[in-house]
């Protein structure tokens, strides 16, 4: 048997060519994703600024839920946890009771916001600014200079000075929420790869902050205390870090990233292996129409059906094995490259490393020869069956007709696909909408495979008429789709796969993108955009500018009902009407207040919320608010799905500075504004950007 099958795969080499292809890059891609989804399972990221605390307090960046059931007199509990958005900030009379815990030796607090040294960025780090007494988290020393002591002075990590070219007793300016002159007093001998950091001095950092009585981290040593700090602080909100734990503590966004690969790599790896299951199997069933008088002519001198599909099985297996062996040795390469395009991206951090590990290896090999062989099985099981008396015959004369069972299965998948596309129809949100997609357009595929020689024969159908226009060629090429719609089909099946996924994955987001734009350009009234990172103060000076009638600082952010993510903007209400129109449906944007909120269309019909009540979710930071719905409004992709003052929103986000929109005359020649390189960049929705008859700027803020 394994003589006749390798003579068959030495004579049809150009048969199998594109089973062995397809099955290769399925298993590239298989193990590509099998490495991203095992980084997001056991892939950790290794403190940097906190390697010199032992243990690290800090706040509790989930929320949580707690779902108790009773079922036939049992009770069941589930326990689920959402990440938030910003960094969850403790009292600092959390600090206190550490210190007061036995066998606590040092305790050191910190506070983090935002602050960045311009010519420094270059590199792509994040920049923070923190209190020159949390220097000893990591811990820092100084190469050259002291500690800062007044307000305008500061400390930098050696590379950032390298960047920024600084020394010490250079002046430079820092952009913060209170963007300000400074002289560096001090370079430490630490140099950070993955984050800049800037120290000021206690009362300044504290300042800057703008959280009083709060703090970001404690620090506490030595490591044998945390069991006794974790159990004084249970109840209080706080967590306990040690280990790498640190680290994800320090990066949030490398947490957050971990887990979107545990979903992403699954998701890609699974689809890439349902496309490897189909093309193959439309491969090997045009391979064994192809056969079919060889295979015909096996039956009529007494080959068994189970010698057919054994042949048949073991061409797949060895197709299968070199195609699965190559691509799973060629998917750790694709790994490495799909982690340089993700962190260009900016959808993974790059202080988490890949995991690599013989696990994914393997994995991806295995499936790819089970999925050769299924699809080999398959695409067999009809020629196997056939009697030896009616094999020749058969070979001969392909019957017109598609079994009963297949016709059952197409129509029913037909029908699921309809069903879905209806149920997509009726679906308003990202979170909802995607796996509802990406699911409609795989049924709607496996519907085409299994009626694949219906469809072939309709489109043949429709393409005779114009086919037979050219007399001799035409007619001929009409007759040869109409008589060969089994061949046809297994070439259909392969393209309908790749047209759908790949339409489905790249249009789904720019369609998002497209309406949300729409919304955003219908909804901006302001005639200039200022940002992207206006600070603290900049709005009172424009709004006292010559000229300017309105302007309103925008905030974006994101917030958690219950479990589930929504975005939001903070507004400030003054002269709204003149700077923003969301679209109100319900309500009045009157009232919004540093206790109301205004809902969009599509949020309030989730929630069941309208005018007058209350809705009660989680900031950014994990902090409660309950506001007072006020208005229901219809532009929610463009301007988030609530709306909030922004002066709630700035008080529980990273960084407080936003998008400033002006209403007005534009600036003149001696305005100290001047034209962006580029719009401002903001989460999701984008930056406003009205369209003609108004024409409006957009400005890098330089009033500050």
């Amino acid at each position: 048997m394994l003589g006749l099958v390798l003579t068959t795969l030495r004579h049809r080499k150009a048969g199998f060519a594109g089973a062995f292809l397809a099955l290769l890059c399925a298993a590239a891609l298989v193990c590509a994703c099998g490495v991203l989804l095992d980084t997001g399972l056991r892939g950790s990221v290794a403190p940097e600024r906190y390697a010199g605390a032992p243990v690290l307090v800090s706040g509790d960046q989930y929320v949580r839920q707690t779902t108790v059931k009773r079922k036939k007199g049992k009770v069941k509990t589930k326990r689920k946890a959402k990440a938030i958005a910003e960094r969850a900030w403790l009292p600092a009379s959390v600090a206190d009771r550490v210190r007061g815990v036995p066998g606590v030796r040092t305790v050191v607090t910190e506070v983090t916001f935002p602050a960045e040294i311009p010519g420094a960025g270059r590199e792509g780090r994040e920049s923070w600014g923190h209190g020159w007494e949390s220097a000893a988290f990591t811990p820092f020393t100084l190469a050259s200079g002291r500690a800062p002591a007044a307000g305008d002075e500061i400390v930098i990590d050696a590379r950032t000075a390298r960047a920024a070219h600084l020394r010490t007793g250079s002046r430079t300016s820092v952009a913060s929420s209170e963007p300000g002159a400074y002289r560096v007093v001090g370079v430490t001998r630490q140099a950070p790869r993955h984050q800049a950091a800037i120290f000021f001095s206690t009362a300044r950092a504290a300042r800057l902050a703008g959280r009083p009585g709060m703090v970001s981290a404690i620090g506490v040593s030595p490591a044998s205390a945390a069991d006794a700090v974790r159990a004084a602080l249970r109840g209080t909100g706080a967590t306990v870090h040690t280990g790498d734990g640190r680290g994800r503590a320090e990066f949030l966004g490398a947490e957050s990233a971990r887990i979107k690969l545990i979903s992403m790599g699954g998701a890609l790896g699974g689809t890439a292996l349902l496309v490897a299951v189909l093309v193959v199997a439309g491969t090997f069933a045009l391979s064994i129409q192809q056969r079919g008088r060889e295979l015909a002519l096996l039956r009529a001198v007494a080959a068994t059906p189970r010698q057919i599909r054994a042949m048949i099985g073991r061409e797949a297996l060895l197709v299968g094995a070199a195609g699965g062996a190559l691509g799973a040795l060629a998917g750790l390469p694709l790994a490495f490259w799909l982690r340089d395009r993700f962190r260009g991206l900016g959808a993974l951090p790059p202080n988490l490393d890949l995991v690599v590990g013989p696990f994914p290896v393997a994995a991806a090999a295995a499936a790819t020869v089970a999925a050769a062989w299924a699809a080999a099985r398959v695409s067999a099981r009809r020629t196997s069956r056939i009697r030896p008396v009616e094999a020749l015959g058969d070979a001969a004369l392909r019957p017109a007709r598609l079994p009963t069972v297949r016709v059952l299965a197409g129509l029913g998948c037909l029908g699921g696909a309809a069903a879905l596309t209806a149920v997509l129809a009726s679906l308003h949100t990202e979170a909802a909408s995607s796996p509802v997609t990406m699911l409609t357009a795989i049924v709607w595929t496996v519907a085409v495979a299994l009626l694949g020689p219906a469809v072939a024969r309709a489109a043949a159908a429709l393409l005779a008429v114009p086919l037979r226009a050219a007399p001799v060629g035409g007619h001929l090429a009409a007759a040869n789709l109409r008589t060969g719609a089994r061949r046809l089909a297994s070439v259909i099946t392969p393209l309908t796969l790749m047209t759908g996924l790949t339409a489905t994955i790249l249009f789904g987001q720019t369609t998002m993108g497209h309406a949300a734009t729409e919304q955003a350009a219908d909804g901006t009234l302001a005639a200039h955009v200022l940002g992207p990172k206006v600070p603290a103060g900049t709005a009172e000076r424009v709004r006292s500018a010559p000229g300017v009638t309105a302007a309103t600082e925008v905030l974006r952010s994101t917030v958690r009902v219950g479990l589930e993510n929504y975005g939001v903007q903070g507004v400030t209400p003054e002269g709204l009407s003149r700077t923003m129109d969301l679209g109100v449906r319900s309500g009045s944007l009157a009232g919004l207040d540093s206790g109301t909120a205004a809902v969009s269309e599509t949020a309030a019909g989730r929630l069941d919320v309208r005018p007058g009540d209350r809705l009660r979710l989680t900031l950014g930071d994990g902090t409660p608010f309950a506001p007072r719905v006020v208005a229901v409004y219809a532009r929610g992709l463009g301007f988030g799905d609530l709306t909030v003052s922004h002066g709630v929103l700035a008080a529980h986000v990273d960084d407080p500075r936003g998008l400033l929109l002006v209403a007005g005359t534009a600036p003149g020649p001696s305005s100290p504004a001047r034209p962006a390189r580029g719009p401002p960049r903001s989460p999701r929705p984008p930056s406003p950007r009205p369209r003609p008859p108004r024409t409006p700027t957009s400005t890098t803020s330089r009033w500050a």
